[in-house]
């Protein structure tokens, strides 16, 4: 069987650093404080300085966002969806232009 997905409008703000998200927060001068979907990258084996093996950058430049599936590594660039019940999650930048188009901000 073949389907079609159905069109739905979602939010989506691609990210490249912590603050990105417009839910975020405020930063306090030069530095960020932690953010309310998309935190600092923590991971308790891997050291920020070593880089990641998707986008190269340093895993001190990512972020983390937790999902419905678990959390989830947010590298620069990604796009942060929310989805048709207010989930969130992140989106690699080619797979979301070839999933999506924008549409006009009224609708």
């Amino acid at each position: 069987m073949k389907v079609r997905k159905k069109p739905v409008v979602v939010e989506a703000h691609q990210w490249w650093c912590n603050g990105d998200h417009p839910e975020d927060g405020v930063s306090t001068g030069q530095e960020f404080l932690e953010g309310a979907i998309v935190r600092r990258y923590r991971h308790p084996d891997v050291d920020g300085n070593e880089r990641c093996s998707t986008c190269g950058e340093l895993m001190h430049d990512h972020g983390w966002i937790d999902t419905l599936e678990g959390g989830h590594t947010v590298c620069p660039g990604d796009f942060i969806i929310t989805g048709v019940q207010g989930e969130r999650y992140p989106c690699k930048p080619d797979i979301f232009w070839r999933t999506y188009e924008q549409v006009s901000n009224d609708g």
